[in-house]
């Protein structure tokens, strides 16, 4: 099979993993995902494998093959995996669950080399761009910053009491952290290098920008430079882009007609893909905010979508 130069997938509650040529928006392959919801996807950075987080298990299926069964399995957390994600040059994966732990896997092995124990079910973790930090957001509103080097917790912050932390983006040059959470607030931080490793947060910003949940939240691209936007994706059916200078409103993209659950950006920030409730995903471009191209096949709610359209790998 040859590799397309776009790979874009999105999955949910109707137990398929569906594969779409971006453009046309004919879907080329089917996953079928028997053992739950799958609540999150990934695509490797080399584009050969794409990762389906599910209930309990992470499943790691081949990007290229036609084959319905995935290369690996990773099976040691215990309740719904909400996050997953890679280190920059594939050789190891990172998972969050409500099982209140984040873990690091070795990707070939498909064995946890390490376990952090957050003691609230993770809603969401991010890797920073230095690849020696995680950051983890959980159920009970906790952020915490586990140090890979010193394999421990070097930072705690609550924002916001007994609120969850649903989604934590980075931005790519690892200058600012963005926590939304659960009553529409993302709270911003210019992120500061101490002495050590630890990473220091600097209060930057509160943002207000929706009533509902904010289910998503995410920087723009290193090649979206020097224009730099947060996405935020909510229950309020929309999807809103902010400029990062000054945290002005800069679209509001509508069309959906449900919940929307994940976004994902083009490698140059241009597009935008959502996935939502309405069974559906969409393809937005940044600069009209109209929605170019809608994704339909699934059959029940669409909560997560992986794109990779870069280069093989992510530079280092």
């Amino acid at each position: 099979m040859s590799q397309p130069s776009v790979i874009l997938a999105t999955a949910g509650y109707d137990h398929t993993i569906r594969f779409w040529e971006a453009k046309s928006g004919r879907c080329y392959r089917t996953l079928q995902y028997p053992d739950s919801q799958v609540n999150r996807l990934e695509i490797t950075p080399d584009k050969r494998f794409l990762a389906a987080a599910g209930n309990p298990h992470i499943r790691l299926f081949d990007v290229n093959s036609n084959s319905p069964q995935p290369v690996l399995s990773y099976d040691s957390h215990s309740n719904n995996v909400m996050a997953v994600g890679f280190q920059c040059d594939g050789n190891w994966m990172y998972s969050g669950s409500e099982d209140g732990t984040v873990k690091i896997w070795d990707l070939r092995a498909a064995t946890c080399q390490r376990e952090y124990e957050s003691r609230a079910a993770v809603n969401t973790v991010v890797l920073h761009p230095n690849q020696t930090e995680l950051i983890s957001g959980d159920q009970n509103g906790n952020i915490r910053v586990w140090d890979l080097t010193a394999n421990s917790c070097s930072c705690e912050l609550v924002p916001e009491v007994d609120t969850a932390v649903r989604s934590l983006t980075v931005m790519w040059d690892g200058s600012m952290v963005v926590a939304a959470n659960n009553h529409g607030t993302c709270y911003v931080w210019r992120l500061l290098k101490g002495t050590q490793t630890m990473t220091y947060f600097e209060p930057l910003h509160k943002l207000q920008a929706h009533d509902g949940y904010i289910l998503k939240c995410l920087l723009s691209p290193e090649f979206c430079d020097p224009n730099r936007y947060l996405a935020t994706a909510s229950s309020d059916h929309t999807v809103k882009i902010w400029n990062v200078d000054g945290f002005s409103l800069e679209r509001i993209l509508t069309g959906h007609q449900r919940w929307v659950w994940d976004c994902v950006f083009s490698v140059d920030g241009a597009y935008l893909i959502t996935a939502s409730s309405d069974s559906s995903a969409k393809l937005w471009s940044m600069s009209s905010g109209e929605a170019i191209k809608t994704y339909q096949g699934h059959h029940k709610a669409v909560v997560c979508c992986a794109l990779h359209d870069g280069a093989e790998s992510s530079p280092s």
